[in-house]
């Protein structure tokens, strides 16, 4: 039986060097893109590799692109296997973000087909409050196998089935973003400010207790159905800036037992490469 949402630290210390488990280190800073990489180098789950946000799991930006474009399936597979991580495998992913920018690659492994993946509830801080295991020493994978590479095109939705989407109102789009973003007070990373008219903003840590874990399935259902108004899951298309954070809110549906919504990949930062688009302001 494979872990698909959330893995504990319990679990995962019970299967550290596990040969049929693969753990990755994902930890990002969209502000400065190697504090990722020099902190997973200065200590990590001992064998952790190590996923950088824009060179491993995102293409290369396009004038009409957001800022983390899906990777090719091609290139993604490949590193897959050089991780290790064959279809076989469970596979836990963490950062030091609450889970925000770790669940880019659960969501691309799902994508991909792959049967078994779980972020680390708590991630890399609570691993450490907990005194677990930590080391400095950079993994050297030799193994490699057949990687699932069948991507789930229902997954996804573009730009033009969000115009549909906000022209109709058929749809809950919801954006992840914190919410002085969502308004346009406040845009650090962005050209344009504001959010997709029609949009509800629902930021990803509304997800966490206290605790900095995941709330337990009961309340994330809860607050989801207040959401969704009698809406199905599959009514849900999900956002944020570039289609990292937005995952979140799709792990916390699953955890909520409401499968089935979707991810608008270019998120804001596509939407605003076209000025015909709409942008609104305020609540």
């Amino acid at each position: 039986m494979y872990y698909t949402t959330l893995v504990s630290t319990d679990d995962l210390a019970r299967h550290l060097g596990d040969p049929n488990w693969v753990v990755v280190d994902c930890r990002f800073t969209l502000t400065d893109s190697e504090a990722g990489r020099q902190a997973y180098l200065k200590g990590h789950i001992p064998g952790a590799r190590y996923a950088h946000l824009d060179e491993d799991l995102s293409a290369p930006i396009g004038p009409t692109t957001g800022r983390h474009p899906l990777p090719g399936v091609k290139a993604l597979t490949e590193k897959l296997c050089k991780w290790g991580i064959g279809v076989n495998k469970q596979v836990v992913v963490y950062d030091d973000s609450f889970g925000a920018m770790a669940v880019r690659l659960w969501w691309l492994l799902r994508w991909l087909g792959h049967p078994g993946v779980a972020l680390l509830d708590g991630g890399y801080p609570k691993w450490v409050r907990e005194h677990r295991p930590v080391t400095h020493e950079v993994c050297q994978v030799e193994c490699k196998g057949a990687c699932a590479s069948l991507p789930e095109p229902s997954m996804c939705v573009n730009a033009d089935e969000v115009m549909t989407a906000m022209q109709t109102g058929d749809k809950l789009i919801l954006d992840a973003r914190p919410d002085r973003r969502f308004t346009g007070e406040f845009e650090p990373l962005d050209p344009v400010a504001g959010h997709v008219p029609g949009a509800v903003n629902w930021m990803f840590d509304e997800n966490l207790d206290l605790d900095g874990t995941f709330m337990p399935p009961e309340a994330l259902r809860e607050n989801y159905q207040a959401l969704l108004k009698g809406r199905a899951p599959s009514e849900v298309i999900h956002m944020c800036g570039s289609g990292v954070t937005a995952c979140h809110n799709i792990l916390a549906m699953e955890v909520a037992g409401l499968s089935g919504s979707r991810l608008y990949v270019g998120s804001w930062s596509e939407w605003i490469t076209d000025p015909t688009r709409p942008v609104a302001t305020g609540e």
